[in-house]
């Protein structure tokens, strides 16, 4: 049971080819072409390139790839401001706003050719938006998966509820959750893979495998390989273990 999976993409397109070819690699050495990949959320903000990179997994799915791709909370407030420039977030700290420098929204939509996003109104910068950002674009980030599950591993963008059964997550919790997913070092019932708060390097904390190791900051796109409860940390010279760190 092999699964291949992608941390925090955030618009940076050329790693996650770079992502991609990894994961050939690997495949071509083990044999295998069919093992999903999934990409574990925020595809867009802060890289130079989120258009580019939600192109490019829509063409993947459309052409059939064994693809899985996660919804964000950055994902999500893209779409809340293509659908409601006044939108604001549930999970996001009241005097933010996608558009704020922190969150990256400018740099999404600089991608589809509307500049100056922090520098207009709110309603002026809509209307551009909604004639350059297309609609099939919206169509695909807004039906994103929150979850996937496969061979006792579950697949999230932020973590989990602990204790509250899968089917009973809220979609905010999956997208936005941080400290008392951390904070828990119970049995989840599955390893759960996340991103969404960026670490130095992938973790492995027993219960749960951190991957976002920052590429929305200027550091690496992290890809993984779990197979049959193990880890491992893919790159251009192969795999390298990564074990449980429970201290």
């Amino acid at each position: 049971m092999r699964t291949y999976a992608i941390g925090d993409i955030h618009g940076h397109l050329d790693k996650l080819e770079e992502a991609h070819r990894w994961i050939a690699e690997d495949r071509a050495r083990v044999g295998d072409a069919d093992a999903p990949v999934v990409h574990i959320g925020d595809l867009v903000d802060r890289g130079p390139n989120s258009r580019g990179v939600v192109h490019y997994l829509m063409r993947g799915h459309e052409a059939g790839k064994p693809w899985v791709t996660l919804k964000g909370n950055h994902d999500r407030m893209f779409t809340g401001f293509m659908a409601d420039p006044d939108s604001h977030d549930p999970g996001l700290r009241a005097e933010l706003h996608w558009i704020h420098p922190r969150l990256g929204g400018e740099t999404t939509l600089a991608s589809y050719g509307v500049e100056r996003a922090g520098e207009r109104l709110l309603h002026d910068l809509h209307e551009e938006a909604s004639s350059k950002v297309p609609e099939a674009h919206m169509t695909f980030l807004r039906g994103l998966p929150t979850s996937f599950a496969r061979g006792g591993v579950l697949f999230v963008h932020a973590g989990i509820r602990p204790g509250v059964p899968l089917a009973a997550q809220s979609e905010d919790d999956l997208l936005w959750i941080r400290r008392d997913f951390h904070d828990f070092r119970g049995d989840h019932g599955h390893l759960v893979v996340h991103g969404h708060t960026p670490v130095d390097a992938v973790t492995h904390y027993g219960n749960r495998l951190n991957i976002d190791s920052g590429a929305g900051y200027g550091h690496a796109l992290s890809t993984v390989v779990v197979e049959d409860g193990k880890v491992w940390l893919l790159d251009g010279f192969g795999r390298e273990a990564i074990r449980p760190n429970t201290a």
